[in-house]
């Protein structure tokens, strides 16, 4: 929020924008614990945030996406902050990404001791009301937080296909064991790939699962098994090896979440309660789901860039706001390809907005 100083500076930004003041950050940070102490400023904040999505979806041909639900923990040595399985106070967002474009479906901001696996069922429900009329979920990817039978039965009864991690207890291990040596085929590198069928106690159906091996490299005293073992449980069809590389493709949730920690300031929290915190996220959030919008329905160059890239190819652009004649006018000091871009990124806008 100290940023709000810098922009303050700006005059010929705020000019342009009609901003003739700024509040201190000192204010804001009263704004943000006005806003979230009650719930009402957070709900209002979400109602942006699905009409923002809504705007997009209906504009993208697709029809059916991928979920990729992940948390992520944000280190904070505030008063509220709890401690998280990282042994470091904190809190522990939980994000939904869409897959095939990147945007934030839903965001749940958490305490660092929240686990992982709460409310996991209930937040893919949420999900599923955010999508607009005519779009769907399809695929539900997920790590071993979500491998729990009211998981598996939302997707089976809703008909989503899904891959989560499962999560290696005796039962898997039981399963695992009862492979027998000739149904290990060779996937890529030293690893190994098989299937079996397997089941919850709790799952209406039974689901395969899919495991990998590979040697280890060291013995480890307690358990003397040669191998180690990664198991997907699934209700997909493919072969086991696009399973495998389907399921893989999740770790680009990884890459959205740092441009979005990292690139949006979501880093660190700005104060002391928790509740004026989970407002400042989902701001953020909304930031993030602009910019990811912006490079989807713009002529952007660059549109595997992240927000560092662009701010320094585009944002940073040095210009000069004009009035003259009654009119507003910026002058770029720069090439005229990059002219022509400012022109043809304007005229998107524009389509955009009214179309």
């Amino acid at each position: 929020m100290d940023d709000l100083r810098e922009i303050k500076g700006e005059a010929p930004l705020r000019a342009l924008l009609d901003w003739e003041d700024l509040p201190a950050a000192c204010t804001m940070g009263d704004w943000l614990r006005r806003m979230g102490k009650d719930g009402r400023g957070l709900a209002a904040l979400g109602k942006v945030s699905r009409h923002g999505l809504a705007e997009v979806l209906k504009r993208d041909a697709r029809t059916e996406y991928t979920l990729d639900p992940d948390a992520t923990v944000i280190e904070a040595d505030k008063e509220q902050a709890q401690w998280t399985y990282l042994k470091e106070k904190g809190y522990q967002p939980l994000l939904g990404f869409l897959f095939e474009i990147g945007l934030i479906l839903c965001d749940e901001f958490r305490d660092g001791n929240v686990p992982a696996q709460a409310g996991a069922v209930e937040f893919l429900e949420r999900c599923q009301q955010m999508m607009p009329a005519g779009k769907r979920i399809a695929y539900y990817r997920a790590d071993s937080a979500s491998y729990q039978a009211a998981v598996i039965n939302r997707c089976l009864k809703d008909r989503i296909l899904f891959t989560i991690t499962a999560d290696q207890d005796s039962a898997v291990k039981g399963a695992i064991k009862d492979i027998e040596p000739k149904e290990w085929q060779p996937h890529t590198g030293d690893r190994e790939i098989a299937e079996t069928v397997h089941t919850l106690n709790d799952t209406k159906a039974s689901f395969r699962l899919v495991i990998q091996r590979w040697p280890k490299v060291q013995a480890e005293l307690f358990d003397p098994a040669p191998y180690c073992y990664h198991a997907i449980a699934t209700n997909r069809e493919e072969p086991v090896g696009e399973v495998v590389e389907l399921h893989n493709q999740r770790g680009q949730a990884e890459n959205f979440i740092k441009e979005l920690k990292e690139g949006f300031g979501m880093a660190s929290m700005p104060c002391a309660e928790t509740y004026a915190n989970a407002v400042f996220f989902r701001i953020g959030v909304i930031a993030y789901n602009l910019f990811m919008a912006m490079k989807l329905l713009t002529p952007h160059p660059s549109a595997g860039s992240t927000i560092a890239t662009v701010r320094w190819r585009v944002y940073q652009t040095a210009a000069r706001v004009v009035r003259h004649g009654h009119q507003v006018m910026l002058k770029l000091a720069t090439s005229i390809e990059k002219v022509s871009l400012f022109l043809r990124v304007r005229r998107r806008c524009l389509q955009v907005a009214y179309g």
